[in-house]
């Protein structure tokens, strides 16, 4: 424990202090709650890197690398999370959406069906699938 606060949530440990990925995966959703994406995507790739493979790091990693324009890192974010987790209908549509702006089309197209297909009632998925229809 610490006595005082740590003046911020991108305050980074104090010598000799190490944070788990628990630690960083937290911090890195502070982060990007505060709409502090580029900080974000440091603190999860961190945490991604001591906690490979799983999908409650990689899915907000993804979100942060697609929010500061790092598209490759991004996909690449969220083809790890679908190998970890097939049917996450949220990690379809943001990978769709990331292929899409990579010029990829017709694979993004692909997961956005997938995504409206897990999850019929979204109207996130519905929408980004009439979008297309319209371009």
């Amino acid at each position: 424990m610490h006595d005082e606060p740590r003046g911020g949530d991108a305050a980074a440990p104090g010598p000799g202090e190490h944070e788990s990925a628990y630690d960083l995966l937290q911090r890195g959703q502070a982060l990007l709650a505060g709409r502090h994406h580029a900080q974000a995507a440091i603190v999860l790739a961190r945490a991604a890197r001591l906690e490979p493979g799983r999908g409650s790091i990689l899915e907000p990693l993804g979100r942060a690398c697609f929010m500061t324009g790092q598209l490759e890192r991004a996909a690449e974010a969220f083809e790890a999370l679908l190998v970890v987790d097939p049917s996450s209908h949220y990690g379809h549509y943001a990978l769709g959406r990331t292929l899409i702006r990579t010029g990829r089309a017709a694979e993004g197209r692909t997961h956005l069906r997938l995504a409206a297909a897990l999850a019929p009632h979204s109207r996130l998925y519905r929408g980004g699938l009439h979008r297309l229809a319209g371009e």
